[in-house]
């Protein structure tokens, strides 16, 4: 396994997010030796749908991208639905594009992403729902298990996490991506 010994990865969301796809890759990261920080737009603590909880450690209207080497996106529809009307969030994400780090997505989490304005031009996978969003915000949206674009990792459903969780660690390791860009 890829050692992330010293890396602090940033994990935005909200109320209603896919519960699997934060507590997947939070584990991963965690054990391959990452902090693992909360980031969300309000609250103490953030509920998934099917009703486990994480406690926030930072808004996301203080977060700073310069404080994480990597954001990653879990999905769920209630929670990217409400990110990508924030726009602390929506700014939060978009730094990490400009500061050209590494990023996951997963299932709905890229809504966040087209909010940002960062898919243009990109390679990227996501729910199958989501393809026309995706495509119509200048993305080439494929259906694959795992996507990885110069950093942009996606996947598209929680069937996907270990590959997902894979390909996250793998970009992480790697560090910033002249490719990953705002």
């Amino acid at each position: 396994m890829t050692d992330l010994t010293g890396k602090r990865i940033a994990f935005l969301a909200t109320n209603g997010f896919e519960d699997s796809e934060l507590t997947s890759p939070w584990a991963a990261v965690t054990n391959a030796g990452a902090a693992a920080i909360m980031v969300a737009p309000e609250g103490d603590s953030i509920e998934g749908k099917n009703g486990h909880k994480q406690d926030v450690d930072e808004p996301s209207a203080s977060a700073n991208a310069a404080s994480f080497d990597a954001l990653v996106l879990p999905g769920g529809v209630v929670n990217a639905d409400h990110l990508r009307m924030d726009d602390a969030s929506i700014a939060f994400a978009k730094a990490f594009f400009e500061a050209s780090k590494p990023v996951g997505v997963i299932c709905h989490g890229s809504w966040l992403l087209i909010e940002a304005d960062v898919v243009d031009g990109r390679t990227i996978t996501s729910y199958p729902s989501l393809k026309t969003d995706l495509k119509n915000a200048g993305a080439e949206w494929v259906d694959e298990e795992v996507v990885v674009d110069q950093g942009l990792v996606s996947s598209r459903t929680p069937d996907d996490l270990p590959a997902f969780n894979a390909k996250v660690i793998e970009e992480i390791a790697e560090g910033a991506h002249a490719g990953q860009h705002a």
